[in-house]
C-alpha cells in the first residue's frame, strides 16, 4: 500500500536555492533576520542579500568557481548562513564538518569531498590547519582575528563592492550541499543534494504551515546538520521569521535566550525536550511566548512529551526523515490530530510505503516493515559511490530508509527502530527504542540505551545501559520494564553508566555501546 500526503501537490519553482530563500527579503526591511544569541549581534533582512553578494564576490576573487566545494567547520553563527548562500549563489557546493569530529574524521571528509576552501573559527584553527594540510585545502578563511598571515580574515571578503560573477545554475542537476551520512550501512558517504532537492523541501514545509513571519526560532540544533541549516535557518529566512543562533547547547544560556528574545518556536532534539520537561532551572524563566516545539532526529518518549507540554503549555510537533531526503519526508499536521508515537504524515509531493525487508513486497496498513520514501527531496545519490546509491535508491526512485515502522489507515507513520539495530531474541525482533522509552518513564532514570548482547541460548538478549538521577537497583528497573512489555522484550542485563554516547544531533550511538559490550564479553569480565 502506498501512502501519500493529505496536502495538495505543491509547485516547485525551477530556481536556485539562494534565489528562493531571498525572494521575499525586501518585504521585511529592518526586521532582524539572524541574531547571534549570546551577543545580540544582528543581521537584518535589508542587510542579508547585500552581505551575501559581497561575500560571494570576495570568494570568487579568491578563486571559488562553479562546482568547487567549500567546507564549513564551525559552530552555529550568523556567518554560517551567509557563507552557505554566498557559495550557493556562485554555483559552488558546501560540505559541513562537525566541530567535534576527530582529526581523522575531518581529514576523511575533506579528502572525500575534494574541498578546496575551508571556513572555520579561531578556536578550531589548529585542527583546521592540520586537516587542511593533509587534505590539500587551498585556502583557510577564519571568522574573527586570525593572527596569522596564512589565514584569510572573513571580514576582508566583505570589502568587495563589485557584483559577483553570474553563474548559470541547473537546479535539477547542480549540487548545493554535501552533508555526510552513513545511510543504512557502512562508512559516512557524501550525500549529493541539488538546488531542487532543497527548494522542494522548503516548499513542502511552507505548505505544512511550519511557521510564519511573526515567529522567532532558536537555532541550537547544529547547522552542520540539515536540521539546523535548512529546516531551521533556510526555512525561517524564506518566510521572513527571525532566527536566534546558539553556538552550543548550555542549559542556562539556552533558557536565557528563549526568554530574552521571546522565542516562539524551538526546533529541538529529544535530550533538550527532556531537559525542558524535568530540569528545575526551567521554572526560573518566562517561556510563555514559546508556542511550539518541533522534535526530530531521534525518537521521543510519549511520557517525556506529555510532561513537557504540561509544564510549558506549548505544543510538540514531530518530523521524520534522514539526510538523504533533505532531510524530511514526514511531519505533523498543524490542524490534524496526532496519535501518540506518530511522526506525522507524508509531506506534500511525497509518497511512502512499508515493505517486507526480506522480499520487498508492499505491506498493508498497520503492518511493520522497512520504510521506503519517494519524492522530489530524495538525494541525487552518494558522491563517487554508485554502488551505495543503487543499494539505497531503486530504479523507480524509492529510497530505502533502513528504518522499521508502520503506517495506519490514515497514513500516520510510526517509526519502530533502525532495521540494523533490531535485537533478535530467539528469532523474535525487539526494538531498542521501545525499551529505552519505557526506561525513561521511570522517575529515577535520566537516560538509557539498549543494545543486543550475545547469548548462547537466545542468540541475543536486550541489555540496557542506564544513567540514574535517583535511587534504583538493576533488578527494580528490569522488573519495571517486564511489567510493561511482552515477555520476549524483557531486559535481561542492565549496567549503570555515567552517560549514554550520543551524536550532536541527539541520536544514541549504539555502535559504541555494542563495541563496549563486545570488548567486555571477549575479556570475560
Amino acid at each position: 500500500m502506498i501512502f501519500s500526503s493529505p496536502h495538495p501537490t505543491v509547485a516547485i519553482p525551477e530556481i536556485s536555492l539562494t534565489d528562493f530563500v531571498l525572494q521575499r527579503v525586501a518585504e521585511f526591511g529592518d526586521k532582524p533576520a539572524i541574531i547571534e544569541g549570546p551577543t545580540g549581534r544582528t543581521i537584518t533582512y535589508a542587510q542579508l542579500a547585500p552581505l551575501i553578494r559581497r561575500l560571494a564576490a570576495g570568494l570568487a576573487d579568491l578563486g571559488l568557481q562553479k562546482g568547487d566545494v567549500l567546507a564549513i567547520y564551525s559552530p552555529n553563527l550568523p556567518e554560517f548562513a551567509l557563507t552557505f548562500h554566498a557559495v550557493a549563489s556562485l554555483g559552488g557546493v558546501v560540505t559541513m564538518v562537525p566541530p567535534l569530529f576527530t582529526d581523522d574524521e575531518i581529514k576523511t571528509q575533506l579528502r572525500d569531498s575534494a574541498a578546496k576552501f575551508l571556513v572555520t573559527v579561531p578556536a578550531l584553527i589548529d585542527k583546521a590547519r592540520d586537516a587542511a594540510s593533509a587534505a590539500n585545502i587551498e585556502k583557510i578563511i577564519v571568522l574573527g582575528d586570525s593572527g596569522s598571515d596564512d589565514l584569510i580574515p572573513f571580514a576582508s571578503l566583505l570589502d568587495h563592492n563589485a557584483e559577483p560573477p553570474a553563474s548559470l545554475i541547473n537546479p535539477r542537476e547542480d549540487l548545493v550541499a554535501l552533508p555526510y551520512s552513513s545511510g543504512t550501512t557502512g562508512f559516512p558517504k557524501g550525500v549529493m543534494l541539488t538546488h531542487r532537492n532543497l527548494v522542494a523541501m522548503l516548499c513542502q514545509l511552507q505548505a505544512n504551515d511550519a511557521l510564519t513571519e511573526d515567529d522567532t526560532m532558536i537555532c541550537v540544533v547544529p547547522m552542520y546538520h540539515l536540521y539546523g541549516l535548512h529546516v531551521v535557518m533556510n526555512l525561517a529566512l524564506s518566510q521572513g521569521a527571525t532566527v536566534v543562533t546558539l553556538p552550543r547547547y548550555d542549559l542556562k544560556q539556552f533558557l536565557e535566550v528563549l526568554e530574552k528574545y521571546e522565542v516562539t518556536i524551538a526546533p529541538l532534539v529529544p535530550p533538550l525536550v527532556l531537559a525542558l520537561s524535568r530540569a528545575p532551572e526551567v521554572a526560573n524563566y518566562d517561556l510563555s511566548n514559546l508556542r511550539l516545539i518541533h522534535c526530530g532526529a531521534a525518537s521521543l518518549s510519549s511520557n517525556v512529551a506529555e510532561d513537557c507540554v504540561e509544564r510549558l503549555g506549548c505544543q510538540i510537533k514531530y518530523g521524520y526523515g534522514l539526510t538523504e531526503v533533505s532531510p524530511l519526508s514526514h511531519a505533523s499536521l498543524p490542524l490534524k490530530g496526532d496519535k501518540p508515537g506518530s511522526v506525522g504524515y507524508c509531506l506534500p509531493n511525497t509518497e511512502c510505503k512499508i515493505v517486507d525487508p526480506e522480499t520487498n513486497a508492499e505491506l498493508p496498513a498497520n503492518a511493520e516493515g522497512e520504510i521506503w520514501i519517494r519524492g522530489p527531496q530524495v538525494m541525487k545519490g552518494y558522491l563517487g559511490n554508485p554502488q551505495a546509491t543503487e543499494e539505497m535508491i531503486d530504479k523507480e526512485g524509492w529510497l530505502r530508509s533502513g528504518d522499521v515502522g508502520y503506517a495506519d489507515e490514515q497514513g500516520r507513520l510510526f517509526v519502530v527502530d533502525r532495521l540494523k539495530e533490531l535485537i533478535k531474541y530467539k528469532g523474535r525482533q525487539v526494538a531498542p527504542a521501545e525499551l529505552e522509552a519505557v526506561l525513561l518513564s521511570h522517575p529515577a532514570v535520566v537516560d538509557a540505551g539498549v543494545i543486543p548482547s550475545p547469548d548462547e541460548e537466545a542468540g541475543e538478549v536486550p541489555k540496557a545501559f542506564v544513567v540514574l538521577k535517583g535511587k534504583a537497583s538493576a533488578e527494580e528497573l528490569m522488573d519495571f520494564v517486564a511489567q510493561r512489555v511482552a515477555p520476549h522484550k524483557r531486559i535481561r542485563l542492565l549496567e549503570f553508566v555515567k552517560e549514554i554516547p550520543k551524536s550532536p544531533a541527539g541520536k544514541i550511538l549504539r555502535r559504541l555501546l555494542v563495541q563496549r559490550e563486545r570488548t567486555h564479553t571477549q575479556s570475560g569480565a
